[in-house]
């Protein structure tokens, strides 16, 4: 999955503006025409303060202009002014883009309509304080992890260095552009495991303003305490990938099993919208020495293929097997076979090279398999290998269940 997947899929879904780097706006999506009232031909080519709130003070968008322009990302909840004199409130997330140079080129604005919430919360009063503490840390955990994940990369990249100083400098590059893509996929997974529990807490503020206007004291208390739950599993989502990128843990024994679990915890949003059963089969307390999210990170990128295969196959029966066993009494043996259709015969030898892919351009970058190959042979001692079985494709991965380094 590349870069114009996901834009597509943050256009379809998100409020979109793009500005040169004096605010004038060059790029609205039709999110963002409909919520402002504006067409696209009275955006283009005026500066983005045409919603601007007169509410707002100034130096809210000095602190703005003073964070994007030292390259850094803002973030904030902001009200603006639609055409016909409305107020509507979006969260917003402003994106220094660099050029090769590290020069800033355009600033992106991803955002998305929180009116109806903003003005449910402000209904309640009584219970403003508790909810606003909880989302208050929410967000101050977020951004602790959004710091942690920077200093991980930061760690990773160090790693990579030591890792393949023997290699080549391409090699090294191409690790480093497959990883960013990985996390690319794992920020589009996050935002999908929020997205239910966004949609409960919208009901749920619904329902708070409903009981808090008929009295309806228990029925309020039970309907805070679910709010509250919500809240907690979001924070839970954000612990679980943080862990997921944590390159700083040395190498360990680990159950196979859990790196199952964290690969289909990380993309079962996807996978149940692509109506895909994952059928899992593994000898239970099956060990195995290394990287444990290296191995999460090779399951992801197998899994991944295998549901991008499904794009252009019609098939209402679509599984992924996954089966885990012992071979040779020293070596794990892991398969992950799909009926997606399978590879052609003339491709088969090339689909672990680095930027081949047998996906749409518009899918797949060519790096994904590539570094799991890497993850394998080099990290683990192992090898990976791909044929095609019945009617799909089946990765056959072998790594000795420890070795010494």
């Amino acid at each position: 999955m590349n870069f114009t997947t996901y834009q597509e899929a943050i256009e379809s879904s998100n409020i979109v503006s793009k500005t040169d780097i004096n605010g004038i706006i060059t790029f609205v999506n039709d999110e963002f025409c409909r919520i402002s009232g504006y067409s696209r031909s009275e955006l283009i080519g005026v500066n983005h303060n045409i919603v601007r709130h007169p509410d707002v003070p100034k130096e809210t968008f000095k602190r703005l202009w003073k964070t994007i322009l030292n390259k850094q990302v803002y973030k904030a909840t902001v009200k603006n002014l639609a055409k016909n004199g409305s107020t509507f409130y979006v969260n917003t997330t402003v994106v220094p883009m660099l050029d090769s140079r590290g020069q800033i080129e355009e600033f992106i604005a991803i955002r998305y309509d929180v009116t109806d919430t903003v003005n449910l919360t402000e209904a309640l009063k009584k219970k403003e304080e508790e909810l606003e503490q909880l989302n208050s840390t929410l967000e101050e955990r977020v951004q602790s992890q959004t710091m942690m994940l920077r200093d991980l990369n930061r760690n990773l990249e160090r790693r990579v260095q030591e890792e393949l100083a023997k290699n080549r400098d391409k090699e090294r590059l191409l690790f480093q552009q497959a990883r960013l893509a990985s996390m690319g996929e794992m920020i589009g997974n996050i935002a999908h495991q929020w997205r239910q529990p966004l949609s409960e807490l919208g009901i749920y503020m619904y329902k708070l303003k409903k009981f808090f206007a008929s009295r309806e004291k228990e029925s309020f208390e039970e309907t805070y305490e679910d709010s509250k739950r919500v809240i907690k599993k979001m924070s839970q989502t954000i612990d679980d990938f943080r862990n997921f990128f944590n390159t700083n843990k040395p190498k360990e024994i680990f159950l196979v099993n859990s790196v199952i679990e964290d690969a289909l915890m990380m993309l079962k949003g996807t996978l149940k919208n692509e109506h895909i059963q994952v059928r899992v089969t593994a000898e239970d307390k099956v060990e195995v020495f290394g990287y444990k999210s290296e191995l999460t990170q090779v399951l992801i990128n197998l899994l991944t293929n295998a549901k991008d295969a499904f794009v252009d196959k019609d098939s209402k029966n679509r599984f992924i097997d996954i089966h885990v066993a012992r071979f040779d009494g020293q070596t794990l043996a892991i398969t992950v076979r799909d009926n997606a259709g399978g590879i052609k015969p003339e491709i088969l030898d090339k689909v672990f090279e680095p930027y081949f892919s047998t996906k749409q351009p518009s899918l797949g970058t060519g790096l994904g398999l590539y570094m799991s190959k890497m993850i394998i042979e080099n990290s683990m001692h192992g090898r990976i290998e791909v044929c095609n079985a019945g009617d799909g494709a089946c990765f056959d991965i072998k790594v000795p269940i420890k070795f010494e380094e």
